[in-house]
């Protein structure tokens, strides 16, 4: 990749001050729209990574910007020391767009998991008579849920875990795309285990699709040992995988759902907990909460938000667009191509290391010839361009993905 001086600044700039906790590919992006985005030297890119899949509408949509604007003009913060008149009428839409009783809005990712979390121990206590202290949640190996203690507590990825001890106590790790470990552990331990979190797809692994039945047959399992299952649909969510959520797939409706990421359209950290009243209602005031956590704007811009994945028809697009990627991509003739695999538009190509080169070489060639995507653990590439992306957009950027691959063979 070819470096410009002006580029160059923002980078060393971001070297100099800012904390050295991540690895970005060296493109300096200043505008998007769309499925594009444009870097300093208006330079233009399909984006295929969407912000790890918070960017479903597409860059700077009319419709959520303009949700953020008008509400900005008028009040952005009030704390929940006080009703707003943003909050309700946004709750009620989130009650009629996914089925559940509650929602309890909070801002990022790792926040709504940590929420969920607590709601799972509050309501193994409080309604499953787990005895104090004792409770258990059971998650999956190569798991990502997020950043914080308890959350890296929860992983197996020894560069999101190491240096981070001592870890959270009452967490129980199995194989994921394995039922018979959760039966096991189930019937050992589920008189203790509040709730069972698993990701319907693993993104950051590597796009890891489990067998199909899998959800369902754990999901059943959880009901026969009186366990919440508790989805993680903050990546595989809003419409990414050719259904509104992922779960949806194999229409298992779980007892708490974990949203984040699309469902403000990338325009603000947006993030919520679903579920029915018999679990939200264990929480009473002053148990949890955020000061932003339901603010004005965000209530706003998730609606729009939401009207859009709906209005556009976006889940069925990705369910189109992504059968039309799998199948280009599975037809390309290379050594550097071990495996290709995903659901709806979000997918992921295994690279076979080739030449002396790697899956971040294939991701350098692809933004020198106008597309950006990144390695995840190494060998593996992540496609997840929006779901607006129009089919003959889609052709292009699949051009380029193969000229790509082949220009370094």
């Amino acid at each position: 990749m070819i470096i410009t001086d002006k580029a160059q600044q923002f980078i060393d700039q971001e070297q100099k001050y800012g904390a050295h906790n991540y690895h970005p590919l060296s493109v300096v992006l200043s505008r998007g729209m769309g499925c594009y985005v444009w870097d300093v030297d208006d330079k233009r890119y399909f984006d295929f990574l969407s912000a790890y899949s918070a960017v479903n509408q597409g860059h700077c949509h009319p419709k959520i910007v303009g949700a953020l604007t008008m509400q900005a003009e008028t009040l952005c913060l009030t704390s929940r020391a006080f009703y707003n008149d943003s909050l309700g009428p946004y709750e009620e839409f989130m009650h009629q767009y996914f089925g559940y009783d509650k929602l309890l809005p909070m801002n990022t990712g790792a926040e709504a998991v940590e929420t969920a979390l607590k709601l799972a121990r509050k309501w193994g206590y409080l309604k499953k008579g787990i005895p104090a202290n004792e409770a258990i949640i059971v998650a999956c190996e190569s798991n990502f849920h997020g950043r914080t203690i308890s959350i890296v507590s929860l992983s197996t990825d020894s560069n999101a875990r190491a240096d981070y001890g001592p870890y959270t106590p009452g967490i129980e790790i199995i194989p994921y795309n394995d039922v018979s470990s959760l039966e096991k552990i189930l019937e050992e331990k589920g008189d203790r285990i509040a709730g069972f979190l698993v990701e319907p797809i693993q993104g950051e692994a590597g796009v890891f699709v489990p067998d199909d039945g899998y959800l369902k047959a754990t999901y059943e399992l959880c009901k026969k040992h009186n366990v919440l299952f508790i989805a993680d649909e903050v990546q595989t969510g809003i419409a990414r995988t050719g259904k509104l959520l992922c779960c949806d797939h194999e229409d298992v409706r779980p007892d708490v759902v974990i949203l984040g990421k699309a469902i403000s359209g990338g325009v603000l950290p947006v993030s919520a907990v679903l579920a029915d009243d018999d679990i939200m209602l264990t929480m009473k005031p002053g148990q949890h909460g955020s000061t932003f956590g339901g603010f004005p704007l965000a209530n706003r811009v998730a609606t729009a938000a939401l009207e859009v994945v709906r209005d556009e028809k976006l889940a069925e697009r990705a369910e189109h667009l992504g059968k039309i990627f799998r199948d280009e991509m599975k037809k390309i003739d290379s050594p550097y191509i071990k495996e290709v695999r995903g659901k709806g538009l979000l997918n992921a190509v295994v690279i076979e290391p080739h030449n002396g080169k790697e899956a971040w070489d294939v991701c350098e060639e692809m933004a020198s010839n106008g597309l950006l995507a990144k390695p995840t653990h190494q060998h593996i590439i992540r496609f997840a361009p929006p779901l607006i992306i129009t089919e003959e957009e889609l052709c292009e950027a699949i051009d380029i993905i193969k000229k790509s691959i082949k220009a370094l063979e």
